[in-house]
């Protein structure tokens, strides 16, 4: 696949303090963690690393001390921004820190680019910075169809793959019969992994990979080896454990079952609210049915 990217790419979060700030100490254990768990990447300053979150420099942080700590681990670092000018300064901020690609958001605001607006937008992107770009295809006013996604990767070449999130299975198919192996596309149906790595997901970059990566290599090995009794069996203790993560505030709740494991995950960033007792208990529940409790 193009830069490496594969399989089990978490998009971590960042550990943030009690008074707002970057827990550095906590970030370099959580990232020694996914390497010591097997991940295939690691993606940093995405939707569950509160990215949107982050200032300029404060990315340039998170990428650099990701890319130092991950060592031949292949690093994606999110661009979350609402305009192309925004998009390419963040772009830049990080392009000399080696990180493998970019995965950028559309423009999450209220206007939607139409699709030529939207194919410059990230070819532009990749053109300026000089690094990759894979699309994030999250933003559900701005979403992009299969045949949108497939034009963009061929007549952008910095445009090396695609996020597909969304719960939408059959939009999943049809972009892997439309861009086969000629670019990475990566699942982002978190509660769904099992059949997105059957019907030929060249991986997954997903919140609940953050969640319990262990439990998620064992899937994407489970199903490269034929092993289709126990990749069900993955599928439904991943699928519980989503039910119960599942939230407006899905970053805090990520931290929440970090936290349950032993894993500094820090607090959420305000205004984002902490996982409600309710919701804890339903996570630890969830934790303890899959047997990482």
């Amino acid at each position: 696949m193009p830069h490496g990217i594969h399989g089990i790419v978490p998009p971590i979060v960042t550990p943030f303090d009690a008074s707002g700030e970057i827990d550095e100490d906590a970030l370099r254990r959580d990232i020694a963690y996914m390497v010591e768990s097997g991940v295939h990447g690691i993606a940093v300053g995405g939707s569950t690393g509160e990215g949107h979150t982050l200032e300029s420099d404060e990315l340039r942080r998170v990428v650099g001390l990701a890319v130092q700590e991950a060592g031949s681990v292949p690093v994606i670092a999110g661009i979350i921004a609402d305009s192309t000018r925004a998009a390419v300064e963040r772009g830049l901020a990080v392009a000399d820190l080696g990180a493998v690609a970019l995965q950028v958001t559309p423009v999450h605001y209220l206007f939607r680019p139409n699709d030529d607006a939207m194919l410059d937008f990230f070819a532009t992107i990749a053109e300026r910075t000089g690094v990759p770009v894979m699309i994030y295809n999250v933003v559900p006013w701005a979403y992009l169809s299969p045949t949108l996604l497939a034009r963009i990767i061929d007549e952008a070449p910095g445009v090396v793959g695609v996020k597909q999130s969304a719960g939408d299975m059959k939009l999943l198919a049809d972009l892997l019969l439309l861009v086969g192996n000629r670019a990475a596309v990566m699942s982002a149906v978190d509660a769904l992994l099992y059949p997105s790595f059957a019907l030929g997901a060249h991986g997954a970059i997903a919140a609940i990979l953050s969640a319990v990566p262990k439990l998620c290599v064992r899937l994407w090995d489970a199903v490269a080896q034929n092993r289709s009794d126990e990749a069900r069996a993955l599928h439904g203790s991943l699928l519980r454990i989503w039910d119960a993560i599942h939230a407006d505030n899905l970053p805090a709740n990520v931290k929440c079952a970090m936290e349950m494991q032993g894993r500094q995950g820090g607090f959420p960033r305000a205004p984002m609210p902490a996982t409600s007792p309710e919701r804890a208990e339903a996570i630890r529940q969830a934790l303890v049915a899959a047997g990482v409790l």
